[in-house]
């Protein structure tokens, strides 16, 4: 980005920044004939993930009657009561306090958070429930964090004054790629921390905004807001345009705002998260973040995928070894195009090298109705996400595996820069944008 530019951005915006009122995070409404139920919240009553396992319990086929409308609820609420009693005896025969519970029945399980005594090991304990007959399997309750650096703040203005400045209109050139493909009505998760649902970028883009950390109103945080902005802000509101800007948010917040503004997130509501984007028919799944390999994860996914899901994940680069959820075979592992040549070759499946997608000073939605530049691979997994809208707009019944290849024509290497134009392109079977056929052809895409 030109450094003037963006100097005469910022300084504009801090002429403002003291009489600008902060916007109240909202729930917004399925429209009418959506299909998508709210879930319901559960709180732990501490903090998330301290002195905590996650224990799974089979889920009785005699108990499990799910319909068409199913939420992440059960109809049977005696059978899940009788459940619960059952896990509080698991948990008291143990040693263990139960925390919380959810349903997971994508997988055919009850997952139950338990907390075991600060004198003990969780090493000991998951051994212990390991003998249980009961027991499916446990494990820890993993941290997970957002793949972000935020940047300076950028000033209000009419129609959409950032487009200019955005990577995906510079490089990607989305205006002139919405003649043929807006992501209309597909399904987009955004598993995260809050979305500012009352930004004027994105009023009316979330067909559902519901929060899986507490029981709390959905607060509007930081990286959120500024992730679901990049896929889908509507035009004309003063700021950017997003990729995908007809595309159906799903907001789910699994991950929570720091006092540091850092993102975190854990196991249990990063699971309840994604257990309901699948159920409720997300198209596309997006998580900008990265942690430890998770069993409870990982099987969640694998079931995204087996469904036809395209699950997008952002890159660690400062990862030393494999890490969810880049790491599983079958995610678009996405990692910013400022970041080539440090990005770890554990951060992918190793048949599956990194996509790369604008990730460094990316102007977006931030809360309070304002706009902010930002960096990171986060981002850049936004930008793929939105381009998995357009494309499955055009093409419905493409699988995770066929969007890879239409993503990465050709040969293989060990990173690929996204052209969004000669994807498109593709697609269409002609050449649109900034395309020339002579450009399509040295790239092997002749249409």
């Amino acid at each position: 980005m030109n450094a003037l530019i963006r100097l005469c951005m910022l300084l504009a915006c801090l002429a403002g920044l003291a009489s600008a009122p902060m916007a109240a995070a909202q729930t917004a409404a399925p429209p009418d004939g959506d299909e998508i139920v709210q879930p319901q919240a559960v709180t732990t009553g501490e903090a998330p993930g301290a002195h905590q396992l996650l224990v799974m319990l089979r889920l009785p086929a005699t108990h499990f009657r799910p319909d068409a409308s199913y939420g992440g609820r059960y109809i049977d609420d005696g059978g899940r009561n009788a459940r619960r009693r059952r896990a509080e005896a698991l948990a008291t025969l143990h040693g263990l306090t139960l925390v919380d519970d959810w349903p997971m029945p994508v997988l055919g399980l009850d997952c139950y958070v338990m907390r075991y005594p600060d004198n003990e090991s969780a090493e000991r304990i998951i051994a212990v429930l390991a003998r249980d007959p009961q027991v499916e399997w446990a494990q820890p309750v993993a941290s997970f964090n957002g793949m972000a650096a935020a940047a300076g703040t950028a000033p209000t203005d009419s129609g959409d004054a950032l487009y200019p400045v955005q990577p995906a209109g510079r490089y990607w050139h989305v205006a002139e790629l919405h003649r043929y493909t807006t992501g209309r009505d597909v399904k987009v998760a955004v598993v995260d921390s809050g979305i500012d649902a009352s930004h004027p970028d994105l009023q009316g883009q979330l067909a559902v905004n519901a929060n899986f950390v507490d029981t709390a109103a959905i607060p509007a945080e930081n990286h959120g807001t500024a992730v679901a902005g990049i896929i889908a802000a509507r035009a004309g509101n003063g700021g950017i345009l997003g990729v995908a800007p007809q595309a159906k948010l799903m907001g789910l917040r699994a991950c929570w705002q720091q006092p540091d503004l850092a993102t975190r997130c854990n196991s249990f509501t990063l699971s309840k998260a994604i257990n309901y984007a699948i159920l409720n028919g997300a198209k596309v799944i997006n998580l900008s973040l990265s942690g430890p390999p998770d069993r409870l994860l990982d099987k969640l996914l694998d079931v995204a995928l087996e469904r036809g899901i395209g699950v997008v994940g952002a890159i660690d680069a400062k990862a030393g070894g494999p890490a969810f959820p880049a790491s599983h075979r079958g995610v678009l592992a996405v990692a910013s195009q400022a970041a080539v040549g440090r990005t770890p070759p554990t951060a992918a499946a190793a048949s599956d090298p990194p996509l790369l997608a604008p990730g460094t000073d990316v102007p977006t939605t931030a809360p309070g109705g304002r706009w902010s530049f930002v960096s990171g691979s986060s981002y850049a997994a936004a930008h793929v996400s939105g381009m998995l809208a357009l494309m499955d707009q055009l093409q419905p019944a493409s699988t995770p595996v066929q969007l890879r290849h239409l993503l990465q024509p050709g040969e293989t290497p060990n990173t690929v820069n996204i052209d969004a134009c000669a994807t498109i392109s593709r697609l269409l079977r002609n050449c649109g944008c900034s395309c020339t056929a002579a450009g399509l052809a040295q790239r092997g895409l002749n249409p």
